[in-house]
């Protein structure tokens, strides 16, 4: 994280600065400002920078002195730096230097990180692994400390808890900027002790609950968000998002790799034009393709204008509200005097093309490229050891025992580009005391087998949508609690999948006729890789095209794949323990009566 001393330690500096008694260290010259201030733009604009923060907005030509750098801005528009309000790091499957190098570029100056994804699998280190690493790289990494590992406390079986210590521990933190998504709303509204104790600590270091509420219930909603929780990003259509800001709650308005929320969430802005004061622009979780071949927040920003947002409006949600939410508009959000120098240079405003960036008043990228590139942070060999089954799993793992000629089964069917699952009902036959799993009907197996204490916990369900005609995929990216995921039509290829994984250290995987098609190797928490970018990328294309040659055409399948563990997500789920009924709450049998 680029450091910039305290505003009160640089007052007397900035205003010698801006009275033009003392010289600016840079000077951007003569761009359209977009003050997110006043809605507006304002031509002809100078930004004078010292020590890494802002001291004048105007006709800066008296800060300029003979040892002042100073940027050509004419042409381009001067913006606030982007920040993204919600994600998860480890989804883009790279590490916090990695991650740094591929969205910088792009115009992303900070993130508020919830790296509840590492917490599961190694707890309190995991997070100070990533929040460490953060402290080392271009860009500004604030940790929205994970309030729900497990994501439910009956539901699974993860690696580690964070606790009510762990919590307040992690407030006196400079780099936590709040507690990450309460996904634990029935545990808020229902008044759990130990919920509330973990918002307390939160709210008493003058932090930001951030949420995740994700059922359409208005007096559930009240409660929730008078307990303090200050942000969803869980919004799947327009309704839920204005009930939401009505309440005075930040909808963040989602659009990741997998989930394209956004063009029905942005609807209360464009098609009822209330004000945009309490909506954001989040990316939640995104990975290499994304982030490489259409970007980050600008991507973002671009979608809601061509969702019909005015293009100051989208960028004020990716800046000043942000840092409203967050409770830091003394340092970030805006191009003001006495804030931290985040800025970013436009050249096509529509198109969101970032030229130019500054953080913390240096030039880090220009021209879609860093300037010089965080290294790779290495991670202990401790974080590499996290797949560990009971035993290797054999063809009996895999086999539904059943009686009769047929049976009536729950089904998870998937739907592409949406979080949720419907519940349904189907009737499969039974042949030889077990149940016959049929690609045609467009259905496959799931299993899920611990892996975090060699338990041998596992459970088997079914899933529909996918469309596998052949073969099996496995992953130990399974939300939240990231047990080993497989999925599959061939019992054989499940079991080999299973075991690939578990002897190289975890990752994605696809196989068909016992062969491994691709492997996408995340040997840090079974989650991330040190590896560049780009070669992430060429992996996970890998892994789309074998997941096309089994069969499966849809966006992001693994990422989808990997929800089907995640039970605070409607509406039936599966874990280690069994099928969950995430509406009710309650574990159900796969077998209807």
């Amino acid at each position: 994280m680029t450091k910039v001393a305290p505003l009160w330690e640089m007052t007397k500096e900035l205003s010698l600065v801006a009275m033009g008694i003392k010289k600016a260290d840079l000077v951007l010259q003569g761009g359209k400002l977009i003050n997110v201030n006043t809605h507006e733009i304002i031509s002809d604009t100078d930004i004078a920078i010292k020590f890494g923060r802002i001291a004048f907005v105007g006709d800066a030509s008296h800060t300029i002195g003979d040892n002042t750098e100073v940027i050509d801005a004419k042409g381009f528009y001067i913006a606030p730096g982007f920040m993204d309000g919600h994600l998860h790091v480890e989804s883009s499957m790279l590490t916090v230097s990695q991650y740094s190098n591929t969205v910088v570029p792009r115009g992303t100056t900070a993130i508020f990180m919830d790296p509840h994804e590492i917490a599961n699998v190694l707890g309190m280190p995991g997070v100070k692994l990533m929040v460490e690493e953060g402290k080392k790289v271009s860009l500004r990494v604030f940790n929205a400390m994970p309030s729900c590992v497990p994501a439910t406390d009956d539901f699974e079986d993860t690696g580690a808890m964070i606790t009510v210590g762990d919590i307040k521990e992690a407030m006196t933190w400079d780099e936590t900027a709040g507690l990450g998504e309460m996904m634990n709303f029935v545990g808020v509204v229902n008044g759990d002790d130990t919920v509330h104790a973990k918002i307390a600590e939160t709210l008493k270091a003058k932090k930001c609950v951030t949420g995740h509420f994700s059922i359409s219930d208005d007096t559930m909603l009240n409660a929730y968000v008078s307990a303090g929780c200050r942000s969803c990003h869980e919004s799947v259509n327009a309704e839920d998002a204005l009930t939401k800001m009505r309440l005075g709650m930040y909808a963040k308005l989602r659009e990741g790799s997998a989930w394209h929320d956004l063009k029905e969430v942005v609807k209360p802005l464009t098609e009822k034009q209330v004000s945009s004061r309490f909506a954001i622009l989040v990316s939640d979780d995104t990975h290499p393709d994304t982030l490489i071949n259409l970007g980050h927040l600008d991507h973002i920003v671009r979608r809601a204008i061509e969702e019909g947002v005015n293009p100051i409006t989208a960028i004020e949600m990716v800046t000043i509200n942000v840092a409203e939410c967050f409770n830091m508009t003394m340092d970030l959000g805006s191009v003001s005097p006495g804030k931290i120098a985040d800025i970013v240079l436009i050249s096509d405003l529509t198109k969101v093309k970032v030229d130019q960036v500054i953080i913390g008043g240096k030039l880090v990228a220009k021209g879609g490229k860093m300037l010089t590139q965080d290294p790779i942070v290495p991670y202990p060999k401790w974080s590499k050891d996290t797949v560990k089954l009971e035993k290797p799993l054999t063809l009996d793992d895999f086999v539904i025992k059943a009686e009769g000629d047929k049976k009536k089964v729950r089904v998870m069917e998937v739907q592409e580009a949406k979080v949720g699952t419907k519940a349904i009902i189907a009737e499969l036959p039974v042949v030889n005391g077990a149940l016959k799993v049929s690609p045609e009907k467009n259905l496959a197996k799931v299993a899920v087998f611990e892996r975090h204490h060699k338990t041998g916990m596992k459970s088997l369900g079914l899933v529909k949508g996918f469309g596998l005609q052949k073969g099996a995929v496995a992953s130990t990216v399974a939300h939240d609690s990231h047990n080993l995921l497989i999925v599959g039509v061939n019992d054989l290829d499940m079991q080999l999948a299973g075991n690939y994984l578990a002897e190289h250290r975890g990752g994605m995987i696809a196989v068909s006729e016992g062969k491994v098609l691709a492997h996408l190797p995340l040997p840090i928490a079974g989650l991330i890789t040190d590896r560049p970018v780009e070669e992430v990328w060429e992996q996970v294309k890998k892994l789309d095209d074998a997941w096309r040659a089994l069969g499966c055409n849809m966006v992001s399948p693994f990422m989808t794949m990997a929800l089907l563990s995640l039970a605070v997500l409607p509406e039936l789920r599966i874990t280690n323990r069994g099928l969950v009924d995430t509406l009710n709450f309650k574990y159900v049998d796969l077998f209807v009566d």
